[in-house]
C-alpha cells in the first residue's frame, strides 16, 4: 500500500529495525489491509518476531500484546547480536540499562522478561525508548509476507511449531532460542521468502 513515507525519530530501536529490514510500506497496516507484495526478504529478524509472538500467545498473552512481545524480543536479540552482549540473552532485560532491571514495569513471561509500557492498558513492550505496538509489528514484520493471507499462513505454521513444545521449553529464553528458533531460523527465512515474498519478475 502506498501512503508515502512516515518520518520516525531515530531511536536506537528504530536504528536496529532500519538495519535488520529493508524499507517497505511505511503506513500502518490495518486488519484486512492490502499489503504490497515483495516488501523484502523474510529475514531472521522477521522469523524471530513471528515465532516469539506465537510463543507469547501460547503462554497466555492477548494477541496484540503477543505481537508487541514478538517485535520487542526480535529487536532485543538483534541488539544483543550487534554487541550489547554475546550469544543468546539469559534474560529479557534491555541490554545496556542495568539500572532499570528492578523497575516495577518489568514484565515477566515465564523466565523471560521485558520492559512494559506503563501508559498502555494492555501489555505493550518497549525498548530503546520506543513502544512496540501491533501496528508496528504489521508494518515491520507482517508486511514482509506480501498479503494478509500470506502472513496468516505463516502465522498458522508458527503456531503449529510452538504447539510442539512444552510450557517449560517455551517459558525459558534459552530453551526457546536453542530448541525452537535456532534450528529453524534459516529454513523458515528461505522458505517463507520464496513462498511469500519472492523477487519481482523482471520485464
Amino acid at each position: 500500500m502506498n501512503r508515502g513515507p512516515v518520518v520516525v525519530a531515530s531511536t536506537p530501536a528504530q536504528q536496529i529495525l532500519d538495519k535488520e529490514s529493508t524499507s517497505g510500506a511505511r503506513g500502518a497496516l490495518g486488519i484486512g489491509a492490502v499489503m504490497v507484495r515483495n516488501q523484502g526478504r523474510v529475514t531472521r529478524f522477521v522469523v524471530m518476531a513471528v515465532l516469539q509472538a506465537a510463543r507469547a500467545e501460547s503462554l497466555g498473552l492477548p494477541h496484540d500484546s503477543a505481537l508487541s512481545w514478538g517485535l520487542n524480543r526480535a529487536i532485543f536479540y538483534a541488539a544483543a547480536k550487534r554487541g550489547f552482549q554475546q550469544g543468546a540473552p539469559k534474560s529479557g532485560a534491555e541490554p545496556g540499562k542495568p539500572e532499570e532491571r528492578t523497575s516495577p514495569e518489568v514484565f515477566r513471561l515465564g523466565e523471560d522478561e521485558a520492559f512494559r509500557d506503563p501508559a498502555s492498558k494492555v501489555p505493550l513492550f518497549t525498548i530503546g525508548g520506543e513502544v512496540q505496538t501491533a501496528e508496528r509489528f504489521e508494518r515491520q514484520v507482517a508486511s514482509r509476507f506480501g498479503t494478509p493471507q500470506n502472513f496468516r499462513a505463516a502465522w498458522e505454521e508458527a503456531v503449529r511449531i510452538i504447539g510442539g513444545f512444552d510450557r517449560a521449553t517455551l517459558g525459558s529464553p534459552q530453551g526457546f532460542y536453542s530448541q525452537v528458533y535456532k534450528p529453524r531460523r534459516d529454513e523458515l527465512s528461505d522458505r517463507w521468502t520464496q513462498e511469500y515474498s519472492p523477487e519481482p519478475k523482471k520485464r
